[in-house]
């Protein structure tokens, strides 16, 4: 079903999400995210993902604390969920067998 499964950019929020740990929030996941992947994101949907992962169970929100830098509002910060956790293992499982049966010849003999 669609809806259960964990697209490609779902996976790459979700694993910024979980690197930034308790600072997880939408800008700093934009900001993580654009430098890792050497282009810029958009803020709404780095956002509307989060929603999604929120919505299928793969995170929680929480607000933290208001700050002046901020005009006084909070962020909702998000950490990975343990449903969130078992996606992103069974996801690297499902990569490290793909990747180690890949005979050396399929890539011009490149691979190391």
């Amino acid at each position: 079903m669609k809806g259960d499964q964990l697209g490609e950019f779902e996976e790459l929020v979700l694993l910024t999400i979980a690197f930034l740990y308790d600072d997880a929030y939408s800008v700093a996941v934009v900001e993580a995210l654009g430098q890792r992947l050497e282009r810029p994101m958009s803020l709404g949907a780095v956002h509307r993902t989060m929603q999604r992962l929120e919505e299928k169970g793969l995170v929680s929100s929480r607000f933290g604390e208001s700050t002046a830098e901020r005009g006084g509002r909070r962020k909702r910060l998000f950490t990975v969920s343990v449903a969130g956790e078992q996606a992103l293992q069974e996801v690297r499982r499902i990569r490290n067998e793909l990747w180690d049966g890949i005979p050396k010849t399929a890539f011009g003999g490149s691979m190391s």
